[in-house]
């Protein structure tokens, strides 16, 4: 079965993206697997030993019983769902939990709120977010508290014309069928890159050859501030969900494009920000 997986730190920050890794996994018909690891917490990416006293009884049954809480104040009774799991992990790295989660069910997508709780209780925050979505074996979704779960409308794609892209394209479109989106692909480029237009045309050749999805459109804008363009296009298009590719490139000036840019969204925080890496563009099969 298709899986979802959703980590929580139980805080508040988390809710916005448990309610809509809820709704996502129901309509893409995925198994949706929830996941909480303690013992060990991750603080902003280093790992530290949590010396709060072991708790009486066994924690796993103990963090179950809290994730239970946790879905029914939260989404209500709705989560009560065969195709619903919860699966608290035991791990010295909250990286290395999810992603262990992440790779026992295979999944095709991880969830995760960008803020946490306070002290070793925090979770994803900065540094660790980042190193989650330059390590994870699927893309990532990340969702803060003050946005809203929403329907995920109209999806845009931020590319530099990269062959990657047109991979994390094709796997896009495979969340957005099920979901009737429209998927918006957006170049942003200076004005002394003269080539832009060149590019674009070569692009959407080679993606309409490689992917089979009819609501596609591209624009192509011309600016030297790419983050503050990309941040107007997002509001002028009504976006729900921006999707961008991290990668390591040969060439310096594309690499620290698309590594800036991923990073500057993720602290922006106030869009729905879907994540791939050039490790698992590939893997996305709805």
């Amino acid at each position: 079965m298709k899986t979802l997986l959703y980590a929580t730190d139980y805080s508040k920050n988390s809710v916005s993206a448990l309610q809509l890794a809820f709704n996502l996994s129901q309509a893409l018909g995925t198994r949706l697997v929830i996941t909480h690891t303690f013992n060990f917490p991750t603080v902003l990416g280093v790992e530290g030993q949590d010396d709060r006293p072991i708790l009486e009884g066994n924690p796993f049954k103990i963090h179950r019983a809290q994730l239970e809480k946790f879905c029914t104040e939260h989404l209500g009774n709705k989560w009560d769902d065969p195709k619903i799991q919860l699966e608290p992990v035991q791990n010295s790295s909250v990286i290395k939990g999810i992603i262990s989660k992440a790779e026992e069910y295979h999944a095709q997508l991880i969830v995760v709120g960008t803020k946490g709780a306070s002290g070793l209780e925090e979770m994803i925050l900065g540094s660790t977010t980042k190193k989650l979505i330059e390590k994870a074996p699927c893309p990532v979704i990340t969702i803060s508290r003050d946005v809203l779960p929403r329907n995920l409308d109209t999806m845009v794609y931020a590319t530099d014309f990269e062959e990657e892209d047109i991979h994390a394209i094709q796997k896009l479109s495979e969340i957005a069928k099920p979901l009737k989106a429209k998927i918006k692909i957006v170049h942003i480029s200076s004005s002394q890159e003269y080539a832009g237009d060149l590019s674009m045309e070569w692009f959407k050749d080679m993606l309409n050859s490689k992917v089979d999805y009819p609501d596609i459109e591209f624009e192509l804008l011309f600016s030297e501030d790419v983050f503050e363009t990309l941040r107007i296009y997002l509001g002028v298009v009504n976006a729900d969900m921006v999707v961008m590719l991290e990668k390591e490139k040969k060439g310096f000036l594309k690499k620290w494009f698309h590594r800036d840019l991923v990073k500057k969204m993720e602290d922006y925080g106030e869009i729905i920000l879907m994540s791939f890496n050039e490790h698992n563009h590939k893997t996305l099969f709805f």
